[in-house]
Formats: structure tokens, sequence, C-alpha cells
């Protein structure tokens, strides 16, 4: 039974990442990439509501008379 030669492994197993690396090189290279969005200037607006025009009073129950 003849012996496995791995002299050329070596060679093979490096030849084949960098094979793999100039694939992936290529292939994001000719990925698009979004620009940084830019701030949007947003005017604030109020939006009435309803019981900032009316004064209420709160009353806790501590400081309401007795009977």
């Amino acid at each position: 039974m003849p012996q496995l030669d791995t002299s050329t492994w070596f060679n093979m197993i490096l030849f084949s990442l960098i094979t793999l690396f100039i694939i992936f090189q290529l292939k994001f290279s000719k990925f698009n990439f979004y620009t940084t969005p830019l701030p949007k200037t947003t005017n604030m607006t109020k939006n009435p509501n309803p019981w900032e025009s009316k004064w209420t009073k709160i009353y806790s129950p501590l400081s309401l008379p007795l009977h």
C-alpha cells in the first residue's frame, strides 16, 4: 500500500486561501455602500392639548376636608 503524498497539501491550501481572498475582495469592491445620511432639519410644532388651556386643580385625599 503506497504512502499518501502530502507534500503538495500546503501549496494547495495556501493557493486556495489566496484565491478565496481575491474573490471576496472583488465581490466587496462591487458592493455599493450607502452614504452617511444627512441630518434633516425638522420644525417642532406644538399641538394644542385640550387640558393645557383649562385650569385644573388636583385634590389629594389628605387635603380634602373631613366630614
